[in-house]
């Protein structure tokens, strides 16, 4: 049976980019609502990105500024990077039950890992980034290994400094819960304008190594 992964590719904000990306084939888009960062999306309506997943991304922002980018750009899920407090994605759940909601764990260590554990049952998704100062599109990764200490029961995507000569160790990644990756900086000529070419090669990279039999 062939494996499969989902990507997200996250930071976009340029209409014709978003478009030439969203046609790459791939299964989620963020769109980065805090204005403390340099891919801030800011309140332009954006694009139509048919069948792809919308995912707006947020760090310590309350429900109902969560809410109102959700209406202004037809977000489909939310993700949270910050230290939100599980009240919060309760109140998520309760108000906008059709929103698939990602909590943002950021790892340096496997002690880092245990953070999850606030979120099991109140998030669809996690998200493993590499803890650092900045928040998000940092370039940097954290040891893949420690991915083996995860054994919580909530599915994750990978991210942090995944970048265009990983697309083959990405795919020998080995953990039942792993569901995809996220891709940002590493794929940038400038915050939020991605490399198209990049990316597509990176993904045709990642699909043939899928394909390829273990043994």
């Amino acid at each position: 049976m062939q494996r499969t992964m989902k990507c997200k590719v996250c930071g976009m904000r340029m209409a014709d980019n978003i478009r030439e990306v969203a046609a790459l084939g791939i299964d989620m888009m963020g769109f980065i609502c805090w204005p403390g960062s340099p891919r801030f999306v800011g309140h332009t309506p954006l694009p139509d990105t048919k069948g792809l997943l919308r995912v707006g991304v947020f760090v310590d922002q309350p429900a109902e500024e969560i809410y109102s980018y959700t209406r202004l750009h037809r977000l489909d899920a939310v993700q949270l990077h910050g230290n939100e407090v599980p009240s919060l994605l309760e109140t998520l759940r309760h108000d906008c039950p059709q929103l698939l909601i990602i909590k943002a764990i950021s790892i340096r260590d496997k002690e880092d890992l245990l953070k999850a554990d606030r979120y099991h049952g109140l998030c669809h998704l996690l998200l493993f980034d590499t803890r650092c100062q900045c928040v998000g599109g940092s370039g940097q990764q954290f040891s893949w290994d420690m991915l083996q200490h995860y054994q919580g029961p909530t599915p994750f995507l990978l991210s942090g400094g995944i970048g265009p000569e990983d697309a083959e160790r990405v795919a020998t990644l080995d953990h039942p819960l792993l569901e995809g990756i996220d891709l940002n900086s590493r794929f940038e000529t400038s915050p939020a304008l991605k490399d198209t070419q990049r990316l597509a090669v990176f993904l045709d990279r990642l699909t043939r190594t899928l394909s390829t039999p273990i043994h």
